[in-house]
């Protein structure tokens, strides 16, 4: 199973351990994954003027005032970085950002987490994660405080660098950049120990299979390949193929990796329609950024909000029109 599940549905956590992790990469580590991009004033203004619409928006309608629901991913590239001419309009329409986690809660909720982190299954797996992070360029020890699971989804974040994929770039973690610079509210949709919960198996043999097959594919990079065909779907919102995921991305092919799949996907839906709901109930107008997978599916977001009574419009983008073909004049 490549754990590229873990980066398009559970990484939101881990896409702030990746981006606090200090890195010890230099000139004398070039197998490191490369540093984050820093783009120049020009290349913004220039991304800026090309921005087009990457990933699903609906607009979601009830008590008289509407709402947005964007399917994010997780990851990007900086080109991708300037919002396109739907997600900007409704930026302007909305009046509070929903994330599924707010970065504030993160390490202070690992900090006075009650119990440790749970150990690898066994030695050999423990080893084996120490040696990703050595690859990965991290320093000795930095992530043993955190669940093997989450170690393993921060480590095949970072990898993600390595085809150009960064977590700096995600969609929520710009529009949480735009939220916090324009004193934007911000609501989390769930708790850091909530989605810990549903990250890490319960079952010690579904753990130990998580954690080797996930291993095997950082070691033999089998995962690269899947996370770009999703990444390249979002960016084009081709929900087909981001519905058909579970068979082409190799992560579901058992029924136990299955059952973990729901965990992690369906299973979280029903308390995040919940909150969604309740918001915009509250009287806010929100733009809520929850990862695209979460909009596919048995219990895809779209379909558990209509029935909380919402009307569910799919924004597509505008399409450009072909000039008229000449007349020809007698």
């Amino acid at each position: 199973m490549t754990r590229t599940l873990l980066c398009a549905l559970a990484s939101w956590l881990a896409s702030w351990l990746v981006l606090a992790c200090p890195s010890v990469a230099s000139a004398a580590a070039p197998d490191c994954p490369p540093p984050s991009v820093v783009p120049t004033a020009e290349q913004q203004q220039a991304w800026a003027r090309s921005a087009t619409d990457r990933g699903p928006l609906w607009r979601l309608t009830r008590d008289g005032r509407s709402s947005y629901l964007y399917g994010s991913l997780h990851v990007g590239r900086p080109e991708w970085s300037a919002p396109g001419p739907r997600l900007q309009a409704a930026w302007a329409e909305t009046d509070a950002l929903a994330v599924e986690l707010d970065p504030q809660d993160v390490m202070p909720a690992l900090a006075e987490s009650p119990k440790p982190a749970p150990a690898a299954p066994d030695p050999a797996l423990s080893r084996r994660l120490a040696d990703q992070a050595k690859r990965q360029c991290l320093p000795e020890g930095v992530l043993q405080s955190l669940p093997p699971v989450m170690q393993l989804a921060t480590l095949t974040l970072m990898d993600a660098r390595r085809v150009g994929l960064d977590t700096g770039y995600g969609q929520d973690v710009l529009l949480l950049a735009r939220a916090r610079q324009e004193g934007r509210p911000v609501h989390a949709l769930e708790t850091v120990s909530e989605q810990l919960g549903a990250i890490e198996p319960e079952d010690p043999a579904q753990a130990r299979a998580v954690l080797a097959d996930g291993l095997r594919d950082l070691e033999t990079s089998r995962q690269r390949e899947p996370l770009q065909r999703l990444a390249a779907a979002w960016a084009r919102s081709d929900l087909a193929l981001l519905a058909d995921y579970p068979r082409w991305c190799r992560c579901a092919d058992t029924p136990q990796e299955r059952a973990w799949l729901r965990r992690i996907n369906d299973e979280r839906n029903p308390a995040l329609a919940e909150r969604i709901s309740k918001l915009h109930g509250s009287g806010s107008r929100l733009l809520i950024a929850v990862g695209a997978l979460h909009m596919t599916g048995a219990q895809a977001l779209p379909k558990l909000l209509k029935a909380q009574g919402f009307h569910i419009e799919q924004v597509v983008p505008a399409r450009i029109q072909p000039p008229s073909a000449s007349r020809k004049t007698p």
